[in-house]
């Protein structure tokens, strides 16, 4: 089985594909140099090629890939209908096409703790160039439209902790889209943010963060 990895960013995925299924070959593509470069250092670059590039425009020819996927990446995409359409061209005949991401809409998103209380104090948060593409109706859609055969949508709850606040605060607005917003704030809205999303995660008295995430995904096959 080939794969191909659409936005494979740090390599994390990867790692889970190889370890679960084996796959004889993988290419895994991502813009970033910084994702690549870790991603390189990771043990399933001993069979993963990474490259670097745009998931509207993907360097491989039609007919590659037994698998293709896309993971949290479809609402960063300006075009996620032509990020499809690559993903179907490079799979072949009875090929599984499939990604999942964060269900932004409906306030799945990790970083949703933080959305919430933004929105509670008047900014309007940061988003992503097409957060609509995360509901699993519109990527239903887009599967179908793209002219994938038996689509099949489903929703993934997973438990997300930190040791502390300050592990959570720090490691969620790394890399992420609020980021750069949340530091244009003044010293006193941030500090009111901050105190915000400390009570919204119950975690005033400090010691260990948990709270839920939800992801949609979506899956469908190529016609023979």
């Amino acid at each position: 089985c080939s794969s191909d990895l659409v936005g494979c960013g740090n390599g994390a995925f990867t790692d889970l594909l190889v370890q679960r299924c084996a796959p004889a070959q993988v290419q895994g593509l991502d813009p970033s140099l910084e994702q690549l470069a870790y991603a390189r250092s990771r043990p399933s670059a001993m069979i993963a090629t990474y490259h670097l590039g745009d998931a509207q425009a993907l360097p491989f020819e039609a007919g590659r890939f037994d698998a293709v996927t896309m993971a949290l990446v479809i609402f960063f995409l300006p075009d996620p209908a032509k990020g499809v359409a690559e993903m179907v061209r490079v799979a072949r005949t009875s090929g599984s096409v499939s990604a999942y991401a964060w269900d932004i809409i409906g306030g799945g998103s990790p970083i949703e703790p933080i959305r919430a209380e933004m929105r509670a104090l008047g900014p309007t948060p940061a988003h992503a160039p097409a957060d609509d593409a995360s509901r699993c109706e519109t990527m239903r859609d887009l599967w179908q439209t793209a002219g994938l055969v038996g689509v099949e949508t489903r929703q993934i709850e997973v438990e997300r902790s930190f040791p502390s606040f300050e592990d959570f605060w720090t490691i969620t607005l790394q890399g992420s889209i609020l980021g750069p917003a949340v530091s244009r704030m003044g010293e006193a809205d941030r500090q009111r943010l901050r105190e915000g999303v400390m009570a919204r995660l119950n975690a005033r008295d400090g010691g260990e963060v948990r709270y839920r995430a939800r992801a949609n995904a979506v899956k469908g096959t190529l016609p023979a």
